[in-house]
């Protein structure tokens, strides 16, 4: 990892700017889930891991109460986490099918993935000014990843205020609608594709499966050129 995203990651883990949402993060880790009863939890802001050079980004909308909260990894640790795992070893963007802990040796073929709110809100409904505090680390992530070239939103919700973070930096005045394996031309010539969440409702519904995830994974990997 490159000195900057080194430096980033131990700001956001620091990170209690925002009193609700570290107040959330330490009453899970207390109370804990009956299964993780034994287990430390992580408890605090979840920075974003992967390659720091990477040509792929893989964005959600904030880390799961007993996912990312716990583990101290995005997409670590839950159900969809264990879904997204097993399509991004499938197409050889991943080196191993799960990811469950942040010493089990997983490493990212130049994608890097990541919250765009760092902290598990409440509900999973984080308020304005959470989403505004957080954004200047979202801004640096895209900022230092200099061959980025494809951002994948997980979910309408991720997409929605991933296209908002934007709209401050740029005029945009075309319409983006979400919708599952579209892509998106931004203004600084990232493309920005939509894919509905790995939600266990999601999977189990067949709303999404590993077949639909896999082709949009490879249309990115085409488009990024790795």
């Amino acid at each position: 990892m490159n000195i900057k995203f080194k430096k980033l990651n131990k700001t956001i883990v620091k990170c209690k700017k925002c009193p609700r949402l570290i107040n959330f993060a330490k009453k899970i880790s207390i109370e804990k889930r009956k299964q993780n009863i034994n287990e430390k939890y992580w408890g605090k802001p979840v920075a974003g891991f992967g390659d720091t050079n990477s040509k792929l980004m893989i964005v959600g909308l904030a880390p799961a109460a007993h996912g990312g909260t716990r583990t101290g990894r995005a997409f670590t640790g839950d159900k969809s986490g264990d879904f997204l795992f097993k399509c991004l070893y499938s197409v050889k963007i991943s080196n191993q099918d799960f990811s469950e802990n942040i010493n089990d040796g997983l490493e990212l073929n130049s994608t890097y993935i990541t919250n765009i709110l760092k902290c598990v809100p409440p509900g999973d409904k984080p308020m304005i000014d959470e989403l505004n505090m957080c954004s200047k680390y979202f801004n640096k992530e895209l900022d230092y990843q200099k061959n980025l070239k494809v951002i994948i939103a997980l979910g309408k919700v991720a997409f929605d205020n991933c296209l908002r973070i934007y709209k401050k930096k740029f005029k945009i005045n075309k319409k983006f609608q979400f919708k599952h394996n579209k892509k998106f031309l931004l203004p600084d010539g990232k493309i920005l594709m939509a894919c509905y969440h790995p939600s266990p409702r999601n999977v189990n519904t067949k709303v999404l499966t590993s077949k639909m995830v896999n082709q949009l994974l490879r249309k990115a990997k085409k488009i990024a050129n790795f």
